[in-house]
């Protein structure tokens, strides 16, 4: 079986911090004079090392989006959310060019159901010196019904799910925008966290890349469904096309 298999340390992982659940535990990132090894600040944007290392034989990291603890994108100016997306972009492309990994995986957790343990906004990467690229993703998942594009950009809404309902899309073409990333990005996380689904309380942010595209994936969380954990059916849902036109009412009226 053709397949990424990794090493995680379970008893590393007991030992992680977690404030999702628990609320009244101490959140780790605002205590940033504590902070080890960093790497990179950018005013209160901070790039680390993260000291659990729970996958055996990867090098991870943290982006700490910023000092407020209770806020989340939608919240940034969008000035603030293009320095997190360019800071992020910047750490990951100048790991994937370190020579150090075969692949580095870049994305974001919010929410109980996300994976995540951390409450504080943050998002992380990870650096395998071995890991097959070319399993990671199929570039169909991040095709779709196009939404909105500008500036070598295109958000849209996937006909073909990676796993099922809801999942936005970002492209961005070579020498794209970045701005435009960002700006769709914090629309696409907007709607997810607001509109998409009343009982949507976590999401994740996937980022990828070919060539030289880069892909982000706006995936609401929930459970998973059994069709997908157990025999790996995907579901095409039905109101794709009622999502994309409630998108371009809320955020891309026509003038």
């Amino acid at each position: 079986m053709d397949i990424n298999l990794v090493k995680f340390n379970t008893d590393v992982g007991r030992t992680k911090p977690e404030n999702l659940v628990h609320t009244e535990a101490a959140c780790p990132f605002c205590d940033v004079e504590h902070l080890t090894d960093i790497l990179e600040v950018d005013d209160d944007i901070i790039f680390l090392k993260n000291k659990y290392k729970v996958i055996e034989g990867a090098d991870l990291f943290v982006l700490i989006e910023g000092r407020e603890c209770q806020s989340d994108m939608p919240d940034y100016s969008k000035e603030k959310m293009r320095r997190v997306i360019k800071m992020g972009i910047k750490q990951w492309q100048n790991l994937l060019a370190s020579g150090k990994y075969e692949e580095v995986l870049f994305f974001k957790n919010y929410g109980v159901m996300s994976g995540g343990t951390i409450r504080h906004p943050h998002m992380q990467l990870v650096g395998f010196p071995h890991l097959k690229s070319e399993l990671l993703f199929d570039e169909a998942e991040l095709r779709g019904l196009v939404i909105a594009a500008r500036d070598g950009v295109e958000f849209n809404i996937s006909n073909c799910p990676r796993v099922g309902f809801g999942e936005l899309n970002i492209v961005m073409e070579a020498g794209g925008s970045f701005d435009a990333l960002a700006d769709f990005i914090q629309v696409g996380v907007h709607y997810v966290k607001n509109f998409f689904n009343k009982r949507t309380t976590s999401y994740n942010i996937f980022f990828y890349h070919r060539a030289d595209k880069i892909f982000a994936k706006v995936m609401s969380r929930y459970v998973t469904s059994p069709y997908f954990v157990g025999y790996n059916i995907h579901f095409l849902p039905n109101n794709i096309e009622r999502i994309a036109k409630e998108i371009q009412e809320h955020y891309f009226p026509k003038k």
